[in-house]
C-alpha cells in the first residue's frame, strides 16, 4: 500500500530563498519515499495569504481553503517549522489556529477531517528550543485530531547565540539521519495500520451505529 505525504515549511521567509526547514524536511522525504511513502509537495505557508482566524475559510482572499484540501488529501503530515525565540514560528502557529475548525467539523461519528492521519514534525534553529517546540506542536495537533507515531520529531539545533543554521552545515549530521529513518518507518507503519483500519469515532448512543 503506497502513502502520500505532504509537507508545510513554516519558515518566515516566502519561496525562493533557501531554508533550513525545506532541509530538513527533504532528508525526512528521502527517508520516506524507502517505506513507499511519496512527498507530493511542500506547502512554503508564507508564500500564501492564510488570514487570521480559527474556521476554513475566513473569507475572500483567504488562501487557507485550498492549503487545508491539499493538506487533507495526504495520509502522512510533515509539519516543518524553524524555531524562533524558543518557540515555532508564528507561521506555524497561524497553521495550528486555523486547524483548530477541525473541532467543530466532525461526522456522525465524531471524527474530526483529520482523524487517521499521522504528522511528524521537522525543526530547525540556531539555538535551544527544539524540546519546547515538539511539546508545544504535538499536542496543539493531538488535540485537532492528528495520530502522533513514535519518534516523530527530527530536529537540529545548533550552538546557543550562535549563527550557525542546518543549512550552513558541510553534511547532515549522522544522529539526525538516523533519527529521521526511524520516524520514517514507524510513521508510514502507523499510516498504513490506519488507512486499512480508520479510528471508529464515537458509537452506541451518539454514533450512527446505535
Amino acid at each position: 500500500m503506497n502513502l502520500k505525504a505532504v509537507a508545510i515549511n513554516c519558515s518566515l521567509k516566502a519561496g525562493g530563498e533557501a531554508s533550513s526547514t525545506d532541509l530538513m524536511i527533504s532528508v525526512i522525504a528521502n527517508e520516506f519515499a524507502k517505506h513507499g511513502v511519496e512527498l507530493s509537495e511542500t506547502l512554503r505557508i508564507a508564500s500564501y495569504n492564510v488570514r487570521p482566524g480559527v474556521s476554513s475559510d475566513e473569507g475572500a482572499g483567504d488562501d487557507w481553503p485550498e492549503l487545508r484540501r491539499r493538506i487533507l488529501e495526504a495520509d502522512i503530515l510533515i509539519f516543518g517549522t524553524p524555531i524562533w525565540l524558543g518557540n515555532m514560528s508564528s507561521v506555524a502557529q497561524r497553521v495550528l489556529e486555523r486547524m483548530d475548525a477541525f473541532l467543530g467539523e466532525g461526522d456522525d461519528h465524531g471524527r474530526y477531517p483529520s482523524f487517521s492521519k499521522v504528522a511528524v514534525a521537522a525543526i530547525v534553529g540556531n539555538e535551544d528550543g527544539a524540546h519546547a517546540v515538539t511539546a508545544g506542536l504535538f499536542q496543539g495537533l493531538n488535540d485537532e485530531g492528528w495520530t502522533i507515531p513514535a519518534v516523530s520529531a527530527c530536529y537540529w539545533v545548533g550552538e546557543a547565540m550562535g549563527k550557525t543554521d542546518l543549512k550552513d552545515l558541510d553534511r547532515v549530521p549522522e544522529k539526525v539521519t538516523q533519527t529521521a529513518r526511524m520516524m520514517a518507518s514507524n510513521a508510514a507503519h502507523l499510516a498504513r495500520l490506519l488507512k486499512a483500519h480508520p479510528y471508529p469515532g464515537e458509537q452506541g448512543e451518539h454514533g450512527k451505529n446505535k
